[in-house]
């Protein structure tokens, strides 16, 4: 089977603590995605005990998950994860971020998929 003339593009951006993508299954193919998911935060500037954290989920399962303290007072500060997903043809996927934080706010919760030509090429 041929990959489609142009790549598949999934993407989901809240300024809240939850994103939640979902990626349709495909009946005859096989699929890859880039993975991007980004949090924004913005930091006090009295950012004491300050911090954020970035959780993962795809299909429900807890796939990463980072907490740092916040820096850049008066500014912003994030987090960013990547990874690579194979989709086999038929089933849909489930892609959740969720964000902790304390003393900031959440500015940008960003989830991107991007299908990988290439793969199958």
């Amino acid at each position: 089977m041929h990959a489609p003339a142009k790549p598949e593009l999934w993407r989901t951006e809240v300024d809240d603590a939850v994103a939640v993508l979902n990626i349709p299954g495909a009946i005859k193919r096989t699929r890859a995605f880039d993975i991007d998911v980004s949090l924004l935060v913005r930091v006090p500037e009295n950012n004491d005990g300050a911090w954020h954290a970035l959780t993962l989920e795809i299909d429900g399962q807890r796939q990463w998950h980072r907490q740092v303290p916040s820096s850049c007072p008066g500014q912003t500060d994030g987090l960013d994860y990547h990874c690579r997903m194979v989709l086999e043809a038929g089933p849909s996927l489930r892609i959740r971020a969720l964000a902790g934080t304390r003393g900031v706010v959440v500015q940008r919760l960003l989830i991107e998929a991007r299908e990988e030509i290439s793969f199958l090429a």
